[in-house]
């Protein structure tokens, strides 16, 4: 008897969960779906089986995750691809936050479980729903091997001198303070990309990694080893995104709270949802801005050009990081199909042998590629990310090892 190909894929959100069943001989797509507004009266849930192209979709509510997913499984076995498939080689499951105690994947049990729980502090939005998703797949299929993927575990190999914040280090030990970094899968896929795209190996390729989406880091990738990343203790530090501010003075927190009479919880609120683009200019979505900015829309432009700033710091700092630089990959919503986004991030880097060949840059598509002109002493390209296949290519490495 053959061994098991597929890999169930799970990212369970607070109110959502996305879901991709893949087949590793080829890395192939069998189905995929979402599962959002959980919880609500408005639950819907999508599902498409891509071995025959049907798409259905249901409006009915859905209580909770355990419900979530028990309807995922109905809807993969009525396309012949069930939990109970002798073909399932395991689930893998997106857990955002692994701490320093994680870094790698790792088959889940109730150590593994207890550790994900310990670090909710630190993650108090994603590491529940994550359990969540966790604890229902495993009452499905208690005898399937369960893996964690996390976020953060690329970027542990951060040194010391990248990943401390200049604190009394007691105090960050004691809280767990310092620079996890997120968007890791991503990363990780992506710097992979782009050194094949160039023919090398990604032990011989430096490259900084931009992954732009609503929410947006950076990473300087050394020898396909992470050595800094925007993102901090939580996704809030670092580049401009959709709803988040990104970098900011501490202090205006503080002044915020004694001076603005706000609370805690307010400003929580203001600096991961109400800041950023939208903070700025009333949108998060990069179409409508590049819409209103070519109407005249001051707001729009301003938000725009301070967006473009805080990525241009972060190219020139990764460059100081990496001392040499062969690739700049722009990867996520933003990243694959804002053209102009492009153009005016490396517009002006061009003594860091960086440009952009403006034909190049128009093309759209789904494939890795170059949009520098061959001159150009640094490649800048365009990596569609695919953190859904590195989560599956993770476990299925894992699951077989163990095995």
């Amino acid at each position: 008897m053959t061994s098991p190909t597929r890999v169930l894929v799970l990212n369970s959100g607070s109110s959502s969960v996305k879901y991709q069943l893949l087949d590793m001989r080829d890395s192939s797509r069998l189905a995929v779906g979402l599962v959002e507004r959980i919880g609500e009266q408005t639950s819907r849930l999508k599902h498409t089986c891509l071995t025959t192209g049907d798409t259905r979709e249901h409006t009915d509510p859905i209580a909770g995750h355990d419900a979530a997913l028990k309807a995922v499984a109905e809807e993969l076995a009525r396309d012949g691809l069930g939990l109970e498939s002798p073909e399932l080689a395991a689930i893998g499951h997106r857990v955002v936050h692994g701490g320093m105690f994680f870094t790698e994947p790792t088959v889940i049990d109730d150590e593994v479980l207890a550790e994900i729980e310990r670090l909710i502090p630190v993650a108090p939005l994603h590491n529940p729903a994550n359990l969540t998703g966790i604890r229902t797949a495993q009452a499905l299929r208690p005898d399937l091997p369960q893996v964690a993927v996390f976020d953060t575990a690329f970027h542990t190999t951060m040194p010391e001198s990248a990943a401390r914040y200049a604190i009394d280090p007691k105090i960050a030990d004691r809280h767990r303070i310092r620079r996890y970094g997120f968007h890791g899968t991503s990363h990780a896929y992506v710097s992979r990309e782009t050194a094949r795209l160039l023919g090398k190996d990604p032990a011989d390729v430096n490259v900084i990694v931009l992954h732009l989406g609503n929410g947006a880091s950076a990473s300087a990738v050394e020898g396909g080893r992470c050595v800094d990343t925007s993102m901090g203790l939580t996704p809030l530090e670092g580049l401009v995104m959709g709803t988040r501010s990104g970098d900011l003075d501490p202090a205006v927190i503080f002044h915020l709270a004694r001076v603005g009479g706000m609370s805690m919880d307010e400003i929580d609120t203001l600096l991961n949802k109400s800041s950023g683009l939208f903070g700025l200019c009333g949108d998060n979505d990069m179409r409508e801005i590049r819409r209103r900015i070519d109407e005249g829309d001051e707001a729009a432009a301003l938000a725009f050009d301070i967006y473009i700033h805080r990525i241009k710091k972060y190219i020139g700092a990764y460059y100081a990081v990496l001392g040499r630089v062969d690739a700049v990959a722009f990867t996520a919503g933003v990243g694959e199909n804002a053209a102009p986004v492009r153009e005016a991030a490396i517009a002006g880097l061009e003594g860091l042998g960086l440009a952009v060949d403006g034909e190049l840059n128009a093309v759209r598509g789904d494939e890795p590629r170059l949009i520098s002109p061959e001159s150009a002493r640094v490649a800048v390209a365009v990596v569609p990310t695919d953190e859904e296949l590195e989560i599956a290519t993770q476990t299925y490495t894992l699951v077989g090892k163990s095995s």
